[in-house]
Parts: structure tokens; C-alpha cells; sequence
């Protein structure tokens, strides 16, 4: 299963209401370390689809959500369980980093 394209509008219901962890993706289209990224984090969506559901929030598209959860800098992932932020990295610290974070929740 792909990483899902979240928005302003979908976030509540997809994220804050989900059964399963989330870890979201904020990401611009022209972050060179968010196109490094990408790939990865579709990688493990597949290789999680079961334990952990994986989403993107474009931050040039999706304002509210980032500025709600104070992203600063790009790519920044969070974790989410049971609606609420639980685990947060800034950067892109390869798929190992990105693995070692969404351990956390599982």
C-alpha cells in the first residue's frame, strides 16, 4: 500500500482517528532531502502496511496541518498514536532513522 497524500481537510480523520500508528511525512515537491525520502518512505509503507500507516502532507499545499503542528523545516516526520504526537525528527536521517523512529510505536 502506498504512503497516503494527507490534507487540511483528511488529516483529523486519516491520522488523528486512525486504529493503527501514523508516522506523516511533511514534505515540499522542491526539498532536495524530501525527494531523497520519498522513495524510502514508500519503501515502508509496503513493508508496514499492517502495523503502521504512513502519510504526506505537502507543506506548500496544506498550511493549516503544518502550521498546527509547528513544522519549521522540511522533511520533518511524526509519529502519531491514538491521536496524539508521540515521536518527531527533523531531516532525513536515511531509511534507518526512519525505521528506528516508527519502532518506537510498534
Amino acid at each position: 500500500m502506498p504512503a497516503i497524500i494527507l490534507t487540511d481537510e483528511d488529516f483529523e480523520e486519516k491520522v488523528l482517528k486512525s486504529s493503527l500508528p501514523v508516522l506523516v511525512d511533511f514534505y515540499a515537491d522542491w526539498c532536495g532531502p524530501c525527494q531523497q525520502a520519498a522513495p524510502v518512505i514508500e519503501e515502508l509503507a509496503e513493508e508496514y502496511k499492517d502495523k503502521i500507516l504512513i502519510g504526506k502532507v505537502n507543506v506548500d499545499k496544506n498550511h493549516n496541518t503544518s502550521a498546527k503542528y509547528g513544522i519549521m523545516s522540511i522533511p520533518t516526520m511524526v509519529v502519531f498514536k491514538n491521536g496524539e504526537e508521540v515521536e518527531r525528527a527533523s531531516g532525513f536521517g536515511g531509511k534507518e532513522g526512519v525505521v528506528k523512529l516508527i519502532s518506537k510505536v510498534l
